[in-house]
């Protein structure tokens, strides 16, 4: 008797060890699902610059070739496509190398916002710089053009502001 105690004790503990390193359905869907969900969304590069307000402040994919890396530092890279272009900008200098790779790029989208506030400032800094002889008569006036058209873009789209858009490396991937 003691023997069949001991032998079903054995089986019942052999079943339970087998049992609690096998996940279940539920934790293998939660598992699968959260695979899921770190997966940044993917954009064309023709697609950013409408969609990209979408995305401000969170992880996308942009693939394309590496048309040219800036030279004055090796912090921006130049991507395109058949459908755009877009720059991407970096803490870190880019390899040389990728110039004319193709590479999927995972970034961080920013938002650079001109409103009347910042249009306002522009307007001071420079009234201010002119009048220092800072700066002279033809960039002053540029800078002026500048206000204005930001102003009249405002206006005709009917907004209080007018957004830029542009893409934090994290990482990239090259394409073969």
């Amino acid at each position: 008797m003691t023997k069949n105690i001991i032998a079903i004790l054995l089986i019942v503990t052999f079943l339970s060890s087998c049992c609690e390193d096998k996940p279940t359905n539920n934790e293998e869907n939660q598992e699968a699902q959260q695979t899921t969900m770190t997966v940044a969304p993917v954009l064309a590069i023709g697609d950013f610059d409408a969609k990209a307000g979408n995305f401000v402040d969170q992880e996308i994919q942009i693939s394309g070739i590496v048309d040219h890396l800036c030279k004055h530092g090796g912090k921006k890279l130049f991507m395109v496509s058949d459908d755009g272009d877009l720059h991407v900008e970096s803490d870190e200098r880019f390899d040389d190398k990728l110039a004319g790779m193709e590479i999927t790029v995972t970034g961080i989208v920013r938002e650079f916002r001109v409103d009347e506030g910042y249009c306002l400032q522009m307007e001071e800094d420079n009234i201010q710089s002119h009048s220092e002889g800072l700066t002279k008569d033809d960039l002053y006036e540029q800078k002026m053009n500048q206000i204005e058209f930001y102003r009249d873009s405002m206006s005709t789209a009917g907004t209080d502001h007018i957004s830029f858009y542009s893409l934090e490396y994290l990482s990239h991937v090259e394409k073969n």
